[in-house]
């Protein structure tokens, strides 16, 4: 794990009687796609909340480019390169795309956001949130309200607020939420370019788009990891095919 820009090392979280989080470890490297998969009830939210800081665990350490990072708040982690892209919005939708990126921006510098308007012209904060909206190709709508944005345009607004922030490495929870075949062969094609230049944990249900895109795949059921590897090994494995994809002759 010497390489990996992120890595979770014996995580453990117990809840009363519930073992939610069972001895997880796990890393993510450079140029690289790692999906988290799982049933529902897994134990996903809990080891998100982990590695973002929400969440402490009991035992166990996370580290990111290096450092330990497991008693760092979530302001404190982002600060360090974390970046992250939520399953619900959290856009501002009277505002323009534009000034949402311009905000993720705003947080890293540490600039107070009493005084939008004036930085608003702020050639600091416009050029790293273009830059982040021309990596999601979405430039052509930047000064477009959220609310007038199509529900793939809004996730990709939400990853460029993510990338704004400069991340070491990225976690991007569920993005496929909600939208149909177009707007998720549309995020697919953007994650494949991005992962060259921010790793990405990606956590989702979309298994098409999780064997398209992940380079390497954990399954995690009942909080433990049942299985790591390839989309090749991870179908082929009887173990997954049985928790998770279905295969009651497994």
């Amino acid at each position: 794990m010497s390489d990996a820009v992120l890595s979770l090392h014996h995580l453990h979280k117990r809840f009363g009687a519930l073992h939610a989080t069972n001895d997880v470890s796990l890393d993510l490297r450079p140029g690289e796609i790692h999906a988290l998969i799982g049933p529902n009830g897994a134990g996903k939210s809990t080891l998100i909340g982990q590695i973002a800081g929400n969440i402490r665990p009991d035992e166990g350490s996370v580290h990111l480019a290096g450092t330990a990072i497991t008693s760092m708040s979530v302001a404190q982690r982002a600060r360090l390169g974390l970046g992250r892209s939520f399953q619900v919005s959290s856009l501002a939708e009277p505002l323009s795309v534009m000034r949402n990126v311009m905000m993720s921006v705003q947080a890293l510098q540490g600039h107070s956001f009493r005084f939008f308007k004036r930085v608003s012209r702020d050639a600091a904060l416009l050029e790293p949130a273009y830059q982040a909206l021309e990596h999601m190709q979405l430039s052509h709508r930047a000064w477009t309200p959220v609310f007038e944005l199509s529900h793939g345009e809004r996730r990709q607004v939400e990853v460029a607020c993510a990338l704004a922030l400069k991340p070491r490495a990225l976690l991007l929870d569920e993005p496929m939420a909600g939208l149909g075949p177009e707007g998720s062969a549309k995020l697919t094609e953007l994650l494949e370019v991005l992962k060259r230049e921010v790793p990405i944990l990606l956590i989702e249900h979309d298994m098409e788009a999780v064997f398209r895109l992940a380079d390497r795949i954990s399954v995690l059921v009942s909080g433990s990891v049942i299985a790591h590897g390839d989309s090749h090994t991870i179908k082929q494995d009887p173990r997954v095919r049985e928790a998770y994809l279905g295969d009651s002759n497994a």
